[in-house]
């Protein structure tokens, strides 16, 4: 018998991971999910089956209270299959988010995991692949809770703060 394939939910929101450049006016803007088609085919993933849940395609900075419940209640339905949530979403709140939904569901029957992105991915120094798949294998390996997994570096939800001079994520207490 050789490794088991093992369900991943992926939950796009939108945020710098997801946005793309326009090569007409130069704009970087959410156009919709790309995640399957840019990050996951240029993966090696046998041991994996991706379920991508293109829920918003929005900035982080205008998200929204509803926007977080709407979140919350994808998570709440997706978690019944019983595989890791990974939940992609714009650095700015992603803290926000992430305790947001530690308060209204507590501990998750599942790991959820978010990540993002400081440049977007399609560009070369993007940190975009490197964070969903290492949010990915995290969410595989960690225990039902909520986690924000940056930067090579696992965070537990609640007390998670992005640090802007360092351009990442950190642990408050």
């Amino acid at each position: 018998m050789g490794t088991p394939v093992q369900d991943v939910v992926i939950i796009t929101t939108g945020g710098t991971i997801e946005k793309t450049y326009n090569e007409f006016d130069g704009s970087l803007e959410n156009r919709g999910t790309s995640i399957k088609n840019r990050i996951l085919s240029k993966l090696r993933l046998p041991y994996t089956n991706i379920l991508v849940y293109p829920l918003l395609s929005k900035d982080s900075l205008y998200m929204t209270d509803a926007d977080r419940e709407l979140i919350c209640v994808t998570i709440k339905d997706q978690m019944q299959r019983g595989c890791p949530i990974v939940i992609l979403h714009g650095t700015d709140t992603m803290h926000i988010t992430a305790e947001h939904c530690f308060k209204d569901i507590g501990t998750p029957k599942v790991p959820v995991v978010f990540t993002g992105a400081m440049i977007p991915m399609g560009f070369d120094d993007s940190d975009a692949t490197q964070n969903v798949t290492e949010a990915m294998l995290a969410a595989k390996l960690m225990h039902p809770g909520f986690y924000i997994a940056f930067h090579n570096q696992i965070f537990t939800v609640p007390n998670v703060r992005k640090n802007r001079e360092k351009g990442t994520f950190e642990q408050t207490n």
